[in-house]
Formats: C-alpha cells, structure tokens, sequence
C-alpha cells in the first residue's frame, strides 16, 4: 500500500465526520418519528442497496476468512453503538449526544495500544486530554440547565454507544488494512443489517412513503461518511485520527441548531475551541507518512 501523508488521512476523516453529521440530522427525525431500531435498520437495507451495486459494480469478490472475521466483529460493534445512540440522541441535543461520545477516541488511543501494538505518541495524549478538557466544559454549561429523566437514560445510552464505538474503531483499523473501502462499508452494513432484521417484525415497521427521502440521504451520507473513514483509517493510525472525532462537535452544533433549533451556549463555544485545539495537538508530531503494518504490507 502506496504511503501518503497522515494529513490527508486527516483531512478526509474530517470530511467523513461532517458527512456523517449530516446524517444524524436525517436519523435524528426518523427516530424521534419511528424509533431508532427501524431507523437504523433501513438505513442499513438501503446503504447495503447502494454499497452492494458499487461492490458488483467493480466486480468485487467474496473476502477471505480473515477479513470476514473482522467484517463481523466490526459489523456487529458498530451496530450495537449505532442503534443505542441514536436511541439516545432522539432523546437530547445532537451536541450533547455528540460530545459524549468524545469518551470513545479517547478510549480507543489505548486500545489500539493494547490490541494494534501501536506506540502511543506523547503528542497524542496530551492532545486527548486538552480535548477531553472541553468535553468536562461542555457537561458542565449541561449540570446548569439540569435534565429530565428522559434525558439523563438518552445520555446513558450514547455513554454505552460510546463504548462500542471505540471498540469499533480499533476494528475498523484492521478491517481496513485487510480489505477496500467499498468492501467495507458493504460488508459492515450486511452485518449491521443481518442484526436487527429478524426482530423487525416486532420492533421496526416499513418506513412511511413521506419518511423514504429521509432514509435514502441517511443512507447515501451514511456510505459516503464510511467509505472516507475505511480510506482514512487504511493510511493512518487509530491513534492519529482517533482525535478527529472531537470536530464532530462542531458539526453538530451547526445542523442540531439549523434542523432543530437547539442553542449552542457559550459553555459549547469553549469546549468547542479546546476540542480543536487537542486534535491539532494530537495531529502536529504525525504529518509524515503513516507507517504500515505488516496487514498492510
């Protein structure tokens, strides 16, 4: 695999994290109108739709007993994350809901540790704490607008989702050393889908005519968002742009006021501002070459 510059690698995480906000905006409403177990199911059916023509498309063939090992642990983290957040986030604010799941980068530094090998980059850490810093700011402006109990079980569930999604990322590291990006993105969306459809029956009916735009953006931004992120995290480490997640912050507190009214407070200014500082810190000492691993040799 051809080395390019942790930067791009980057720049194109970036960009999959603001598609991907863009998404929860389309997700959002469709949980709130239908529940999030049906949200993310036809999500998944129609991104499966999309990703399986562009895999056919290119002639792709069926991955190797490895690989689809890792589709399956990926698929199946990814899944249980996707659907306890947007149970969560149907629930609070997006940038509430976004900002704790600033826990899962921060876990994932040190799994990549303990499950990848990878050297933990002092830069890297200082960087997760300063970021980490604007999170505690952020729940601190939530501690004086108080919350209701439906609120406080939404913030629970994106906490678990939270954990999940770091789990998930150190998998998509492997997974995406392992296959293209397409393969990926179809093969997690086969699994995620896999999941939740025999309960469908129960708990997720047939998406309304008026709801159908709604799941089809979802799931067009849903694979744009995770065919950048299968590129970005093939030519870098976990630990470099695992602190890329913090710009979702951002992001959310733009479409969550946009889509749904929802005031950014100054407490989310300032936690915004140090969350971009840490990823700038956490970036600055990885602008060469991301070093490859013996899966991407």
């Amino acid at each position: 695999m051809k080395p390019v510059p942790a930067t791009l690698a980057f720049a194109v995480a970036c960009s999959a994290v603001g598609t991907y906000a863009a998404m929860d905006v389309f997700m959002k409403a469709l949980s709130i109108q239908s529940g999030a177990y049906g949200a993310v199911l036809w999500r998944s059916v129609a991104g499966v739709a999309i990703s399986g023509a562009i895999f056919l498309a290119r002639r792709g063939r069926w991955p190797a007993r490895a690989a689809l090992r890792l589709h399956l642990l990926r698929g199946a983290t990814a899944g249980i994350s996707v659907l306890f957040f947007f149970w969560g986030l149907a629930r609070i604010p997006m940038a509430k809901g976004v900002a704790l799941t600033f826990l899962a980068p921060l876990i994932a530094l040190f799994l990549a540790a303990g499950m990848l090998g990878e050297r933990l980059r002092r830069a890297a850490v200082w960087g997760s704490l300063v970021a980490s810093a604007g999170v505690l700011v952020i729940a601190l402006g939530e501690i004086e607008t108080g919350a209701s109990t439906d609120s406080v079980l939404g913030a629970l569930a994106v906490f678990v989702a939270s954990i999940f999604y770091a789990v998930s990322l150190i998998f998509l590291r492997r997974q995406a050393q392992a296959a293209d990006p397409i393969e990926v993105t179809l093969f997690t969306g086969l699994v995620m889908g896999g999941m939740l459809l025999p309960a469908a029956p129960w708990l997720a009916g047939l998406p309304e005519a008026t709801q159908m735009p709604s799941v089809i953006a979802a799931a067009v931004l849903g694979t744009v968002s995770s065919i950048g992120f299968a590129w970005a995290y093939s030519h870098a480490e976990a630990q470099v742009l695992a602190p890329v997640e913090y710009t979702a912050f951002a992001w959310a507190a733009l479409f969550g006021w946009a889509a749904f009214g929802e005031v950014v407070t100054a407490f989310t200014v300032g936690g915004t501002a140090l969350i971009v500082l840490g990823c700038l810190m956490a970036v600055r000492r990885a602008a060469g070459p991301a070093p490859q691993s013996e899966a991407g040799a």
